[in-house]
């Protein structure tokens, strides 16, 4: 089969497998990732994932959600590369279509969280005041934000306010210094509270 991309014919067995990404046009490129290459999938993530970082980062306000996203689009697309059509656009513009869509998941689910929290307290037949619920939210979204961190500063927390350790005793558990194990909490911490004003404002 043969590719038109911008109104030039673009045979893939032209596009050998010897090729260097790197310096690599983007009509190739469109070609060597629908063809299933994995050289040329690096290469694309080397061009495409600052973009797609930056998109879901100043959409979801949260670097971890930004990775974990960046991630999840190019897994996603990845397997789904069957689906892309090289001659209708570049495949950065149908990451970012991918992208999109992960990031719309992403507020969904942030919104059924909190409407999870607030239908379990109507259903109780305690009377539970104002102040209550903001605290249940609050557990809830710092929970999954602790879920969110990378490894260690996520660990650390777990271990501290779930397990109640002290931080030498995380510091030995982690093989890690204690300096190192009370800067990646006092960094967690802030990340979380901003992040809590964030979520809850």
């Amino acid at each position: 089969m043969t590719f038109v991309i911008d109104d030039a014919r673009l045979d893939p067995e032209a596009v050998g497998e010897d090729i260097d990404w790197r310096a690599a046009s983007e009509a190739e490129l469109r070609v060597g990732f629908a063809r299933g290459d994995e050289a040329c999938l690096q290469e694309v993530f080397r061009r495409s994932a600052p973009l797609i970082y930056t998109i879901a980062y100043r959409a979801l306000g949260s670097s971890t959600d930004g990775e974990e996203i960046t991630q999840e689009v190019f897994v996603s697309a990845w397997r789904a590369r069957a689906n892309y059509q090289p001659e209708k656009g570049s495949v950065s513009g149908w990451l970012i279509g991918v992208a999109r869509h992960r990031i719309a998941d992403r507020h969904r689910a942030r919104g059924r969280d909190l409407r999870l929290a607030q239908a379990m307290i109507k259903q109780t037949d305690v009377q539970v005041q104002p102040e209550a619920v903001s605290a249940l939210i609050d557990r809830i979204v710092l929970t999954d934000e602790v879920g969110r961190l990378p490894h260690p500063r996520g660990t650390i927390l777990q271990l501290a306010f779930w397990e109640g350790r002290s931080y030498p005793q995380i510091a030995e558990q982690l093989n890690l210094p204690l300096g190192t194990v009370k800067s990646h909490a006092r960094r967690a911490l802030l990340h979380l509270r901003t992040r809590l004003a964030e979520v809850t404002s």
